[in-house]
């Protein structure tokens, strides 16, 4: 194995605690990484004054940077005045202060005799060039210095540009890209030393010739987002209400340093902020952190930038049926098509924003990125779009839109006139199976070939590349599919086909055979699907039928097979491990409970919400707390235990991290949380291969637990009443919440009585059943079906 992997990070210090400083080092506390957050000396009160507030901070922001509170007591305050001797046991150290090459410089001087010999230094610059800075730094530091570039907010935006410089040791680089890859769980991109890197260098501009192109042909601002976002495979913020959440200030920051340093280039004319977006920052009028930029709200009331006018109008204008219609095209060459000939103003507006895109990143290749692959990447995960400018471009037929393009450049209708670079005519596409496209190389190039890759079973695709390949079928029905990955035969994985893997019968049939299969056969069984979410929990609308014709004993008999699933999951003979991202709700919640492992991405939303549809988990969950609780006391007081539980259940608490789905108790101490979402499987069938490898034994199945009994309940009833009173609930909400209290303290008993699974899970259906009969609960039913959002009735 290569030294990359021997490198370890253990420790890290962020210098400078602003905005990227502070949720920088947050986002390394979140991984569980030993962090010491530097700034100036305080002029007044303690040293580390400034540290210590931008800590205090942080517990605040929203979107949340910090998984838990508590992360931030692994974030140590220290000063440049006297704590520089911290540095000397940190393995990496990212400078993020102020956009200054002289302040910088000066920082790098303090503290390089204090850092350690084997220590990396990275600059988290947007926009000055890391050889300059490289330029400036001692020489022992050269071959450890490189530029590392966080999106805005670093925990949840999954992009990382690596830029090194002429001097960078590759193998200090690769150690940097393994932590960033595996313990942040970030996608890397490197990047060469040009203005704005790769992501803001096309993002940027994207976002310049959308403003151009919309003043050209007449287009409102509200209509441009309504035009730019989905529908185009691109984020709700779409153009201008990105603006707003980046700031129009750092937005105008990031055109400015394509002003500065991009004089020659051939869109150089368009690197300028427009009059209005001056106008606005001038104002103070900086976007979402202002409460005003683009778009203002007034109460309910929003409205939109008149650049003509100068002032602001009424927003919620939208596109044109006719371009709308176009946009619905699945046919990616007949939709750009469609595009470029319609005489609609709209639609010519999306063309030539398409268009100079395209010639934009064709011409930059040679000069950015060592591959169409870094551009496609980098856009998607930094700027959040569904496929990348060359994704697009060659999903729309490459020869036809090259000579689109060239026709245009030729008309003089493209922002430059600059022709296309030769490559393009000589080629049917940048992405195939062999690699993607080197225009510095001239030729195909290959995915990294780093250790910590081998981890991703089945890393991000793009057009072109060969179709995964999800191996052998063991079993499969209309709703699931078991089968072995090729990289790992010896551990099988079970995928769910259903929408938003939601359960219905024929998973809950699936889920049984599956394990039955793997008890015969393997060694254990995975829970697995390659894209999220892990489950949005029942299946509803299959229940229609049913619920419609009045026939509750076949809904009564699906929750019973829904049971059976669940603890089938639980005392399978070989372990089942959970591999979950994205939502786990519900059933797909009370699955995850009853594994014998879960393995969750970070990001992972997990909750039991059936309140929400007028119900009460009924697949195990509420007999899961009840059992946990009754262990967890170890003979003391159940109810101070289970009372927390309750709440979770009652108040449909959704774990907004897997930490805090840990926190709440969906998931447990021993559940393991990854960063990086791709290394799911990999990690998942690891760890059966590791139960399977102690002499994996099922849990025994408890005879009997004492409950919480009826005074249990009572107690939970009494602050229902008072949440009643105080109109956090609602009295439909008051008569789920006695249900689920009933049921989770074992119902019409003594506190203390003993009773097993079977007797929790009997209640389950009884109440579960009981409530699917009342009107309020068939209201909440039909109305999240219609509208995918709870009813509060």
């Amino acid at each position: 194995m290569s030294n990359v992997s021997q490198k370890q990070i253990r420790k890290v210090a962020v210098l400078g605690a602003g905005v990227m400083g502070a949720q920088i080092a947050a986002h390394l506390a979140n991984a569980g990484i030993e962090t010491v957050l530097f700034d100036l000396p305080a002029k007044e009160g303690p040293a580390n004054g400034i540290v210590l507030k931008a800590i205090d901070n942080l517990k605040k922001l929203r979107p949340a940077p910090l998984m838990s509170a508590m992360r931030a007591d692994l974030i140590d305050a220290a000063n440049y005045g006297s704590d520089l001797a911290k540095l000397g046991d940190c393995d990496l150290v990212i400078e993020a202060i102020a956009e200054r090459l002289d302040w910088k410089l000066d920082l790098y001087a303090k503290i390089a005799p204090h850092l350690a010999p084997h220590a990396i230094l990275a600059t988290n610059t947007s926009g000055l060039s890391i050889q300059k800075l490289a330029d400036g730094v001692p020489g022992e530091l050269k071959s450890r210095f490189c530029g590392i570039h966080f999106f805005n907010p670093p925990r949840y935006m999954y992009l990382v540009e690596l830029i090194p410089t002429a001097g960078t040791e590759t193998a200090e680089l690769d150690a940097l890209e393994t932590f960033l890859v595996t313990r942040l769980g970030k996608g890397v991109v490197r990047a060469k030393d040009t203005p704005n890197f790769i992501a803001n260098r096309i993002g940027v501009f994207s976002m310049l010739a959308t403003i151009h192109h919309a003043e050209q042909f007449g287009i409102r601002f509200d209509v441009v987002d309504d035009l730019t976002g989905p529908r185009m495979g691109r984020p709700k913020s779409a153009t201008f209400r990105t603006a707003d959440v980046v700031g129009l200030d750092t937005f105008a920051h990031v055109v400015k340093t394509m002003t500065d340093n991009l004089p020659d280039d051939p869109w150089a004319a368009y690197y300028n902020s427009p009059a209005w977006l001056t106008a606005l920052i001038g104002q103070g009028a900086l976007g979402q952190k202002t409460r005003a930029g683009i778009y203002k709200k007034e109460g309910r009331d929003l409205f939109v930038l008149d650049p003509k006018a100068g002032q602001y109008v009424p927003s919620g204008q939208k596109g044109s049926d006719e371009v709308k219609a176009i946009l619905k095209l699945e046919d990616p060459a007949a939709k750009v098509k469609a595009l470029r000939e319609s005489a609609h103003p709209e639609a010519q507006f999306l063309w030539a924003c398409l268009r100079d895109v395209w010639h934009y990143v064709a011409t930059l290749l040679d000069g950015i990125a060592d591959s169409a692959r870094d551009i496609d990447f980098a856009i998607r995960w930094g700027f959040g779009w569904k496929q990348g400018p060359f994704e697009l471009w060659q999903a729309a037929g490459w020869k036809a839109v090259a000579e689109a393009v060239s026709a245009d450049i030729a008309a003089g209708k493209s922002m430059a006139s600059t022709p296309l670079p030769a490559w393009v005519a000589q080629r049917e596409g940048v992405h195939a199976p062999e690699g993607s496209y080197s225009a510095a190389q001239d030729k195909l190039v290959g995915r990294s070939t780093l250790p910590v890759y081998g981890r991703q079973l089945y890393p991000p695709q793009l057009v072109g590349d060969a179709e995964p390949n999800y191996g052998e079928t063991v079993f499969e029905n209309d709703s699931v599919r078991m089968w072995l990955p090729p990289a790992a035969t010896d551990v099988p994985v079970l995928s769910f086909k259903t929408k938003a893997h939601c359960i219905g019968a024929g998973v809950l049939a699936g889920v049984q055979e599956a394990i039955r299969i793997a008890e015969a056969r393997f060694q254990g069984l995975v829970l697995w699907h390659p894209d999220a979410p892990f489950s949005v929990g029942a299946d509803l609308a299959s229940m229609g039928p049913a619920f419609m014709t009045g026939d509750f004993d076949a809904i009564e008999n699906m929750v019973a097979e829904f049971q059976r699933a669940s603890m089938a999951i639980k005392y399978a003979k070989v372990p089942v491990v959970g591999a979950a991202q994205g939502y786990a709700f519900g059933g797909g919640c009370e699955f995850l409970m009853h594994c014998a492992r879960v393995v969750a991405a970070v990001e992972t939303y997990i909750g039991l919400v059936e309140v929400g549809v007028g119900l009460l988990p009924a697949g195990g969950g509420c007999k899961e707390f009840a059992l946990r609780a009754s262990r967890e006391a170890k003979g003391g007081d159940i109810l101070g235990v289970l009372k927390d539980y309750y709440l979770a259940m009652a108040m449909a608490k959704v774990g907004t991290s897997a930490e805090e789905g840990q926190q709440i108790g969906y998931l447990r101490e021993s559940d393991i949380v990854l960063f990086n979402s791709n290394e799911l499987l990999f990690v998942a069938q690891a760890q059966v291969r590791a139960l399977a490898a102690t002499g994996y034994r099922a849990p025994v199945k408890p005879k009997a637990f004492p409950v919480a009994g009826r005074t249990g309940a009572a107690t939970i009833k009494g602050q229902l009443v008072n949440m009643l009173e105080g109109g956090f609930i609602s009295k439909y909400d008051y008569h789920i919440g006695v249900q689920i209290a009933e049921v989770v303290t074992g119902g019409d008993v003594e506190a203390g009585t003993l009773v097993n699974e079977e007797w929790i899970l009997k209640l389950e259906r009884e109440r579960f059943m009981g409530l699917l009969k009342k009107g309020k609960t068939q209201e909440r039913i039909m109305y999240m079906l219609e509208n995918n959002k709870p009813l509060r009735n």
